[in-house]
């Protein structure tokens, strides 16, 4: 049975309080087994538009579930895309308290920012280099508002597909002459190296993962902008987060940023 509108608007603002409170809801996977990817991206357009009204700015993209396996669990064959607000930026250096959270994963990405728009459909990688200002090192924060592990796309994506927050590291470089595939990360925890990855690892091209969003947002009505940034998606597997930790993203040519978890 599909969602009613009332339905779809009364649980976009169920994930909303949910972030608010740190308080988790139970999966709408669970409550409605027949909710469908449209629907679950019709609640986040719904929770964005309430953000908006709300006062607050969309400043850039995620891009979530690059992986061919990662897809599979959740019985999707494409990536899933979220929206970031300026409240979600967390300056480097400013430690994240962990009671600000539910679940908090973290994920070393190469973030795009753009100074041209870019809008869709027909958007290519080449058309992606063109529009990109530089790249800058990220680490992405996101987090699950749901009782249990998802495991079925709506969920995800019906969250925001699990926006939380964003570091941003300090060098915007540009994107002439370096191959984005071929940059390698190195993530570290307290000084120690726990996994390595490359551009590649990101739909065979990180400016593929930015195209593959902007043409998606071109079927909602809705461009990249200039001056947006989009974090196109982990080069490794998530990571716990964990209070007193402090963890380290370094990409060949790029930079490094770095985030710390609090009580």
């Amino acid at each position: 049975m599909a969602l009613e509108e009332k339905q779809l608007d009364s649980l976009s603002r169920e994930v909303i309080e949910a972030e608010r409170t740190c308080k988790s809801i139970t999966n709408f996977t669970d409550r409605f087994p027949e909710i469908s990817i449209p629907e679950a991206y019709a609640i986040q357009l719904k929770l964005v538009q309430t953000r908006v009204k709300n006062g607050e700015v969309i400043v850039g993209r995620k891009i979530g579930l690059c992986a061919k396996a990662n897809q599979e669990i959740f019985g999707i064959d494409e990536p899933i895309y979220g929206h970031i607000f300026d409240s979600m930026v967390i300056a480097e250096g400013d430690p994240i308290p962990m009671s600000r959270l539910l679940c908090p994963v973290i994920e070393g990405e190469i973030c795009f920012v753009l100074k041209d728009d870019l809008k869709g459909p027909g958007v290519t990688t080449a058309k992606v280099l063109a529009a990109t200002a530089g790249v800058m090192p990220a680490i992405e924060i996101a987090d699950s508002r749901f009782k249990e592990r998802r495991r079925k796309a709506p969920d995800p994506i019906s969250e925001n597909s699990g926006a939380a927050m964003v570091v941003l590291g300090g060098q915007l470089t540009p994107v002439a002459n370096i191959d984005l595939r071929l940059v390698g990360m190195v993530l570290e925890k307290d000084g120690e190296v726990i996994a390595t990855g490359a551009g590649a690892a990101v739909l065979g091209n990180p400016a593929q993962s930015v195209a593959s969003l902007a043409n998606k947002l071109a079927g909602y009505g809705m461009s990249l902008c200039s001056g947006e940034f989009i974090i196109s998606g982990s080069l490794t597997a998530a990571v716990p987060a964990e209070a007193g930790a402090c963890f380290r993203a370094t990409f060949d040519r790029l930079g490094s940023v770095s985030v710390r978890f609090v009580s």
